[in-house]
């Protein structure tokens, strides 16, 4: 292994044990607040199906990856490449549902009362399990195509071999039926995508347009970057962001890669690393605009056990 292999190898090791860790406690820590407690927040349903594909992704498809960084070959046959990437490919598709779910919920949510979505509010809470259950039938249905397409170690040389990931091999399925997986796929994120841009755009107006109702009651002393309203704001426009950059520019390199007559290791490690970071870093993002975690870790932390009689 040279240089540039050890140095993707811990970066893969970084990165899938940091966000597995971090994901299953937020699976852990939000299941044990429905549990516990009976004023949790509804968005919480919302988080942990977030966190459990989050963590599907990292298991499924970072942990073959981080040993394929590091020199292991050949561990997996047929079957387990079509399971391993069956999985991963629907999680994917439950990540992109999920955060879509979870910024209409929240741009309903602070709506106004005067709005159209007023009487949607209360009758919300009761979709959110129906929706992500949906979620998990589409996506399967979806996906299918993974488990025809999806092979062990091939020949990159062999003519049908589309992407080469050293321990499988994704093969063409014909011209025609390649077309129409990649238009579904298309359709699909494009539509989840733009419905959640479209949420985040309004809880943008609508913070905007609160900030300007109240900003008269702000005493002078509370600078514009401390007023709540513009963090909540900065922490949508940071997620959406975050979102849209990393799975579009997944969506572009794969395209690239696909197309490629002469495949570059090079550009499908750093295609590989930058397809956990969504996964990875969501968490903590989640972990930072959440005000419950700073009450959890403070009564975590030594110094306040100390000061409890």
């Amino acid at each position: 292994m040279n240089a540039i292999e050890i140095s993707f190898g811990i970066v893969f090791l970084l990165q899938i044990t940091l966000g597995i860790t971090v994901n299953v406690f937020l699976l852990l820590h939000y299941t044990h607040m429905i549990s516990s407690s009976p004023r949790f927040s509804s968005s919480d349903l919302i988080l942990i199906h977030l966190a459990l594909a989050n963590t599907i992704i990292l298991l499924t498809s970072g942990i073959p990856e981080a040993m394929s960084a590091w020199g292991q070959r050949n561990f997996l046959n047929d079957v387990g490449c079509k399971i391993l990437n069956y999985l991963y490919r629907v999680a994917r598709g439950l990540a992109i549902c999920t955060t879509c779910l979870l910024s209409i919920f929240q741009a309903i949510t602070i709506s106004p009362g005067t709005s159209p979505w007023a009487r949607v509010k209360t009758k919300l809470p009761q979709c959110i399990l129906p929706c992500c259950v949906l979620s998990w039938m589409l996506n399967m249905l979806i996906e299918f195509d993974t488990l025809m397409n999806m092979t062990g170690p091939q020949n990159s040389s062999h003519a049908q071999v589309m992407l080469d990931l050293k321990y499988c091999t994704k093969v063409s399925l014909g011209a025609e039926i390649n077309l129409i997986i990649v238009v579904l796929f298309s359709l699909r994120d494009l539509f989840f995508v733009g419905f959640m841009s479209l949420a985040s755009g309004y809880m943008v107006l609508v913070l905007f347009r609160h900030h300007k109702r109240v900003q008269h009651l702000h005493g002078p002393s509370l600078t514009h970057r401390e007023m709540p309203e513009v963090r909540a704001v900065k922490r949508v426009i940071a997620l959406v962001t975050l979102y849209v950059l990393l799975y579009g520019r997944q969506t572009v390199m794969l395209s690239i890669l696909i197309n490629m007559k002469e495949k570059s290791p090079l550009l499908l490690k750093c295609h590989v690393v930058l397809g956990f970071t969504f996964s990875a870093m969501s968490p903590f993002l989640m972990i930072h605009s959440d005000r419950r975690m700073r009450t959890f870790w403070k009564k975590k932390s030594p110094a306040s056990n100390m000061d409890t009689p």
